[in-house]
């Protein structure tokens, strides 16, 4: 006996509608489409009716039936350099769920910060059909500018600014954040102070570098050292033994370092305890930048400047959803951060502490 359901001749069941749904809930056509339209008004009453109805009857929106008439996709593109910084998995995560609750899907990216790689990348978000693309700590190229420029696609920076007038971003306010990294080591007491810095190459980590020297000139002090981390652990590693590897006297030796990352100052502590042999904070007092959930960890209690992340996270989604509704005008967003006080640092003023 032949199943019915196999039958070469068994037709396949009719795609529910939402005429079907509709029909089913008692309520006008248009009230379907207002339920299942992330932003659209429908009364409460209405939208119990609608879901009921469609569960009962199997119903999902076309998706890319509805792009095809809206000329949206509902898709926004996040493009970020590296994850091995645990504030970018922290912000992504942010970012996502923010743009889902918007009614947005998210496509995430990987990319190098080499020309080559986030052109290709871009190239494919393109090809997607995005509606609007956040790079996190990715550069974008004149060329890039242009081409989103010309298909209508807004681009919004996170934790990264350039020079670009198209272009929005949202930041932390590093200048701040780095002259007040530099202004608690000098309230405590640190006269030699070095600085391992974030990559030069990017907004993030010439700004910081900037605020901390402003601060150290303001307090007539000139930094031992700045060196460009690269927002590299290894390249953090390396400069900590450059800078504390070699025989200083005690006098020279730097008495604290603030560091362009989280990421980076844990490599710094890491190699001043356990590769130096020197105390944290007894010895070299070490402030970071981020405060990300590692920070607080009793194997580091790292000091830091915390950055706003889900105040920065909040205006990059109302930023890039503006600007998908036709707000053009670029932005350029500075957080203030604030100043995480832990136990990597030592008041060097307490008579109790002094050196003796």
């Amino acid at each position: 006996m032949t199943d019915a359901t196999h039958s070469p001749d068994a037709k396949a069941p009719d795609r529910v509608t939402a005429q079907d749904v509709a029909r089913l809930a008692g309520v006008s056509q248009s009230a379907v489409s207002r339920v299942f339209t992330p932003g659209a008004s429908a009364s409460k009453a209405t939208t119990a009716k609608v879901r009921a109805a469609a569960e009962q009857l199997g119903y999902r929106p076309n998706v890319l039936a509805r792009s095809l008439i809206t000329g949206r996709t509902r898709i926004i593109g996040l493009v970020v350099a590296y994850l091995e910084n645990q504030f970018y998995p922290v912000a992504l995560e942010l970012l996502s769920r923010a743009l889902q609750a918007k009614g947005y899907h998210v496509l995430v990216f990987m990319a190098s910060n080499a020309t080559e790689g986030v052109s290709e990348v871009m190239a494919e978000l393109l090809d997607y059909q995005v509606d609007g693309i956040i790079t996190a700590s990715v550069a974008m190229t004149n060329d890039l500018t242009t081409r989103c420029d010309a298909a209508g696609i807004p681009v919004v920076m996170f934790n990264r600014g350039q020079a670009d007038p198209r272009l929005s971003e949202v930041t932390s306010d590093n200048i701040a954040g780095g002259h007040a990294a530099a202004c608690h080591l000098i309230a405590t007491g640190h006269r030699r102070i070095a600085h391992v810095m974030g990559w030069q190459g990017a907004s993030t980590g010439r700004d910081r570098a900037q605020g901390f020297s402003n601060a150290l000139a303001d307090a007539g002090l000139a930094p031992v050292a700045m060196i460009d981390g690269m927002f590299s652990r290894d390249t953090a590693a390396q400069a900590t033994r450059d800078l504390f590897g070699a025989p200083f006297d005690s006098g020279d030796r730097p008495d604290a370092v603030f560091v362009g990352n989280d990421h980076m100052a844990f490599a710094v502590m890491d190699v001043l305890r356990f590769e130096l042999g020197l105390d944290v904070p007894g010895e070299v007092s070490v402030v970071g930048y981020d405060d990300v959930p590692l920070a607080s960890w009793p194997a580091y209690d790292l000091t830091t400047i915390r950055q706003p992340v889900r105040r920065m996270v909040d205006a990059t989604v109302d930023l890039i959803l503006g600007q998908i509704e036709g707000d053009h005008d670029p932005h350029t967003i500075r957080i203030d951060g604030t100043l995480i006080q832990r136990g990597s640092v030592r008041d060097r003023n307490n008579h109790k502490d002094k050196d003796r």
